[in-house]
């Protein structure tokens, strides 16, 4: 075993948890077969995605709310994909989700695991065995949601998507994987996806770290090729339990997925900046890739997450349709675009109620324009943020839009963003990953 091995699983508390080689873990039922989604005839998608199952991750306290307006926006052209969850349940006449877990999840942890008290109540009732604690949305902390029964079932559903997702499309040369809260470009995945062998073992991810493991991030999605899924799929058949023990010690299921795809000698591509944790208008635009010199400008733009409900998405879906409608259809969309299409009519003004990110406190100012006139005596600082109940100001050098906030002020110094983004050109040499 090698030395980061070694390290880490005590690191993550799952010690006792190492496969066990004699016993072969078995599943209870055949998954469903791959839906078939015929594509309408205006639908224009590389042929790459005939070898693409685009696997969508949700939950019954979702799936009607989150994933319908996909079914006419994202997945619309996409010709083979499929919907995991926590329940089986129509979403429209043509396309239903999967329950994930009843296959691949033994009948003893199903039974006897409290974090299985959702599931086996909406397995007896449906949605009359939601409760009120069941709907509410809990407030995100370095270690999840752990007072949300959705999200303490949702850790459960990552390594048994790999066999499913497997069985359903086995000729499929890569498998991308995302969440009801994230946006995808197909045509810059398609085009990213061009570029590299699928008959290599990748896992493309936006990394995240949890002591020393590293791992793609769930909701801004992540792409892994046949090979590694493969992999993965049959190192945890080796298990005694289907790593069951890992995954009941654990609080994060895309960790663990990654921990699993080390331990067959699977490593994560980094892939921040083109996959994303954030919308649009949290995205720093002037940012720099940590281990190159390159900025996030000239990067394709792949995902989008937590995007907050259909507006956004819609939103998202327009900026597409406005870029072919300008004629840069087949072309790629990099950050630069993004930013003077959705960004930089946004930060002509300072707009209340909204805040717009930037992270350095100079102090207490007694007005908003009193911070402002602080940002323009710093000559790298390109945007300002007030509270107005107690007068605090900040100053920023990165290039964000923000997000509604109440109680604060933002603005801009536009006319520096403006020099900024000129500086950094029109991106003759697009910047790749992988």
């Amino acid at each position: 075993m090698s030395l980061r091995l070694r390290r880490l699983f005590p690191a993550i508390v799952i010690i006792a948890v190492i496969y066990t080689f004699h016993h072969s873990f078995s599943f209870s039922s055949s998954p469903p077969a791959l839906p078939l989604h015929p594509t309408p005839s205006d639908c224009a998608l590389p042929p790459i995605y005939d070898d693409v199952l685009v696997i969508l991750k949700t939950g019954i306290t979702e799936a009607r709310t989150k994933v319908p307006p996909h079914l006419t926006t994202t997945l619309r052209c996409i010709p083979n994909y499929v919907i995991y969850s926590d329940y089986a349940e129509p979403l429209s006449s043509t396309v239903a989700t999967q329950d994930i877990l009843g296959p691949y999840i033994s009948s003893t942890t199903k039974s006897t695991n409290p974090d299985f008290g959702l599931y086996n109540r909406v397995r007896l009732a449906g949605h009359a065995g939601l409760t009120p604690a069941d709907l509410v949305a809990d407030v995100n902390t370095p270690i999840g949601k752990p007072n949300n029964p959705g999200w303490k079932l949702d850790k459960w559903k990552f390594l048994p998507m790999v066999d499913a997702a497997l069985a359903a499309r086995p000729s499929a040369q890569w498998f991308v994987f995302m969440e009801a809260d994230t946006y995808l470009l197909w045509h810059n995945l398609a085009a990213w996806l061009a570029r590299l062998d699928p008959a290599k073992p990748w896992y493309l991810g936006n990394q995240m770290q949890i002591v020393d493991a590293l791992f793609a991030h769930g909701g801004s999605g992540f792409v892994l090729s046949r090979p590694a899924m493969e992999l993965a799929r049959d190192l945890r058949a080796q298990s005694g339990d289907g790593w069951e023990t890992a995954v009941d010690a654990h609080w994060a299921g895309d960790c663990l997925l990654g921990i699993l795809l080390e331990s067959c000698g699977v490593s994560l591509t980094w892939s921040w900046p083109m996959l994303q944790i954030a919308p649009p208008g949290e995205v720093d635009f002037f940012g720099v890739r940590a281990d190159t010199p390159d900025r996030v400008w000239c990067y394709p733009a792949v995902s989008f997450h937590h995007l907050e409900g259909e507006a956004d998405l819609r939103g998202l879906v327009e900026m597409e349709k406005g870029w072919e409608r300008d004629g840069y259809t087949g072309r790629l969309m990099i950050y630069r675009d993004v930013f003077w299409r959705v960004v930089w009519g946004q930060i002509q003004s300072p707009r209340e109620g909204w805040d717009n990110l930037v992270g350095d406190e100079v102090g207490p100012t007694a007005t908003v324009d009193e911070c402002r006139e602080m940002c323009a005596h710093e000559a790298l600082c390109l945007g300002y943020r007030f509270a107005v109940g107690d007068g605090r100001c900040w100053l920023g050098r990165g290039m964000q839009l923000g997000k509604k906030a109440d109680g604060f002020t933002s603005g801009w110094m536009a006319h520096r963003i403006q020099a900024v983004a000129d500086s950094l050109g029109r991106c003759e040499t697009i910047s790749w990953i992988g």
